[in-house]
């Protein structure tokens, strides 16, 4: 054989190579854009709960300086009742982080937010914890973006299991108060979860202004119902209306890190060295709201009102949270001057 046909023959195997990994990348995540979920059973009843985590019939919404992080989630839930307003023991508990992407946080969850949740979930009683998100079409498989951030990892030697949504068995369901994305399917996981908690980030996003508490069950929805979610000018009405779907027992909020313009991968990222805890998305959304409006960044939110986005609109409108900042009472934690300038200026920009 001649050195030129040996040199071909590695030429080849190259272009192969690059060929199938080219294929893996970009190739398989196309098939869960064009497939629906397959032998989908339809439910009838949408499922409701009730926020555990009130005082005086108002939704009580966390903000606590970080200085160790498992210590800082477990104060902000304290602040709220503690974690023995769920009665965890014994039950199975899903947890939902935001794995958008395989971007590091505040892009995706802080590890370390969802090593220190699954910890203090196992040490309140719960008898199994289970960690799972979907990811958007371009990073999956969701294992791969789970990895690549770190919370796979964390989530494994917390003596948690991981899920995948896209490999599971999915219900569909068509909410009667939807007007904007009528029906969707989503994980029959997520669907009879004994306990669910959403763990949110804090961050701006270029297409539906910002993703904290109500964006993060856009992973609980199958990739061809987010293929009508971002192609509609309802965007943000529809990530209200996917909220009629499940009902988190209890969000914390992940603001280690918070993105304050550009997003969702990318953008202006500060060290807001927060926690923040509720039973309530709708007034969690609206604290970490009051968070990226005091950078006065991204215009989309400092220059309109909280109660005006459009997220928070359509979710007061359904009854999904708060209705206004009278039913929001916030409770804080930390000694920093910065942490109390904050603080203070949340509990004025609630109120705009």
């Amino acid at each position: 054989m001649g050195d030129m046909d040996i040199k071909r023959r590695a030429l080849l195997t190259i272009v192969a190579m690059l060929g199938s990994a080219l294929t893996y990348k970009y190739l398989y995540p196309l098939r869960y854009f064009f497939l629906a979920p397959r032998d989908v059973e339809r439910v009838v009843s949408v499922r409701t709960k009730q926020n555990v985590f009130t005082h005086s019939n108002r939704s009580l919404v966390s903000v606590v300086e970080v200085g160790d992080v498992k210590e800082a989630v477990e104060n902000a839930v304290k602040l709220i009742g503690g974690f023995k307003k769920l009665r965890l023991k014994g039950k199975e508990v899903l947890v939902k982080p935001n794995v958008n992407s395989d971007d590091p946080h505040p892009a995706t969850t802080n590890p370390e937010v969802v090593r220190a949740t699954v910890e203090l979930l196992y040490e309140a009683g719960a008898r199994r914890v289970v960690v799972g998100d979907m990811s958007g079409i371009y990073w999956l498989p969701t294992k791969q973006s789970m990895e690549k951030t770190g919370i796979a990892k964390a989530v494994l030697q917390a003596g948690a299991e991981l899920a995948f949504f896209e490999e599971e068995e999915w219900v569909a369901m068509a909410p009667p108060q939807a007007n904007y994305l009528k029906s969707f399917s989503i994980p029959r996981r997520v669907y009879e979860a004994e306990v669910l908690i959403s763990l949110p980030v804090i961050k701006t996003h270029k297409y539906a202004t910002y993703s904290m508490s109500l964006k993060n069950f856009v992973g609980i929805i199958s990739s061809v119902d987010r293929r009508k979610l971002h192609t509609s000018r309802y965007m943000e009405e529809m990530i209200a209306e996917i909220n009629l779907a499940a009902t988190p027992d209890l969000i914390i909020m992940d603001g280690t890190r918070s993105m304050v313009a550009g997003g969702p991968t990318s953008g202006s990222v500060k060290e807001t060295n927060v926690i923040l805890a509720s039973g309530d998305r709708v007034a969690i959304d609206v604290v970490g709201l009051s968070i990226v409006k005091s950078f006065n960044e991204w215009e989309r939110v400092a220059e309109i009102g909280i109660w005006e986005q459009r997220q928070i609109k359509r979710a007061v409108e359904l009854g999904l949270g708060a209705n206004s900042c009278e039913d929001i009472e916030v409770v804080s934690a930390g000694d920093s001057q910065a942490f109390m300038r904050l603080v203070e200026f949340i509990k004025r920009a609630i109120t705009e």
